[in-house]
C-alpha cells in the first residue's frame, strides 16, 4: 500500500514556531502518512498574505489534495483572506483564543510574537540559560558551576550537549555537562571540580553498540570508536555513577524531549 503524502503549510504573522510546534505534535499521532512541511512566517501585510494564498492553491492544484494549513494569525482581516484558499485549516487562535476570551471575560491583545519576544519576561532568562549551557559544554569551564541548575555527566557522545541545550532553550535551565573519560575511570572517582555539586549531578548512559555507531561516524576505525572501547567506557561510567550515587538515564531509545521532561521531573522532586 502506497504511503499517503500530505503537504502541511505553517502560516503565521510571527515566527510560526508556535504553529509548527503544536502542529508537529498533532501530526505525529498519525502513522503511515508522510507530511511535507512548507513555512510562511511573518505574513504581516496583505501582499504577503495574497502571495501565500496563491501558493496554497497552487499546492492543492498540483497535488490534487487539499494541503493542511496550520496557522497563527492575529489580524482577523488577513486571516479572512487566507481562509479563501482551498485547504483544510487549523487556526490555533480560533481554536483556543476565542474560548479563552469567553472563559476569562477579556479580549486578547492581538500582539504578534509575544510568546517569543523581548516583552516576554522569560525571554532574557532563556537566553542567559543558553549562554550558560554553551559556556559550560563538555567541561570547557567550571566557572560559576554553583549557578548551574543541573550538571550532566556521561561518556563522550552519550547525548549530553543536545540535552543541555534543549533544557536551556525549552525550560530556561542553566545546564552544564561534563565528560567522563578514561582517566576518571582509572582514578575511580569523580573529577574533583564536580564534588561540591554532587546534588546537581545526573548521568547519561547509552548502549555500547549505539555509541560505537555514533563515534564511528565521527572518528571511523579509531580506538575511541571501537566497540570494545565503547563497552569498557559505558560499563566503567555506570560503575562510577552507581558508586557515587548518581542517578542516570539511558539515552539509547529516548528522544531528547522525553529525556528532558524526565530530568525536569527529577529536579522538581528534589526541589
Amino acid at each position: 500500500m502506497a504511503t499517503q503524502k500530505r503537504t502541511v503549510i505553517y502560516v503565521s504573522d510571527g515566527t510560526g514556531i508556535t504553529a509548527e510546534t503544536l502542529g508537529h505534535g498533532l501530526l505525529s499521532q498519525f502513522e503511515g502518512i508522510e507530511f511535507r512541511p512548507l513555512r510562511f512566517p511573518f505574513l504581516d501585510s496583505e501582499d504577503k498574505v495574497r502571495d501565500c494564498l496563491a501558493r496554497i492553491n497552487e499546492v492543492c492544484q498540483r497535488e490534487g489534495t487539499r494541503p493542511i494549513v496550520i496557522m497563527t494569525q492575529t489580524n482577523a482581516e488577513l486571516s479572512g483572506i487566507l481562509h479563501q484558499a482551498d485547504a483544510f485549516f487549523i487556526d490555533l487562535f480560533d481554536a483556543f483564543i476565542v474560548p479563552l476570551e469567553q472563559e476569562l471575560d477579556a479580549r486578547y491583545t492581538r500582539a504578534v510574537g509575544r510568546s517569543h519576544g523581548h516583552a516576554n519576561p522569560e525571554y532574557n532568562s532563556r537566553i542567559a540559560a543558553m549562554n550558560f549551557a554553551l559556556a559550560h559544554d563538555d567541561g570547557v569551564s567550571d566557572t560559576d558551576l554553583k549557578s548551574a541548575d543541573i550538571i550532566l555527566v556521561g561518556v563522550s557522545r552519550s547525548g549530553k550537549t543536545p540535552t543541555s541545550l534543549y533544557l536551556s532553550l525549552q525550560f530556561s535551565l542553566k545546564a552544564a555537562n561534563y565528560p567522563l573519560i578514561p582517566e576518571d575511570f582509572e582514578r575511580d572517582h569523580l573529577p574533583s571540580r564536580l564534588l561540591p555539586y554532587r546534588s546537581k549531578l545526573f548521568g547519561l548512559t547509552i548502549a555500547p553498540e549505539q555509541l560505537h555507531r555514533i563515534r564511528n561516524e565521527r572518528r571511523p576505525h579509531s580506538k575511541y570508536a571501537s566497540l570494545e572501547n565503547c563497552r569498557y567506557e559505558v560499563a566503567a561510567a555506570e560503575k562510577l555513577m552507581r558508586r557515587e550515587g548518581i542517578k542516570w538515564f539511558d539515552t539509547t531509545a529516548r528522544s531528547i524531549e522525553e529525556l528532558a521532561v524526565q530530568l525536569m521531573q527529577e529536579l522538581n522532586l528534589e526541589r
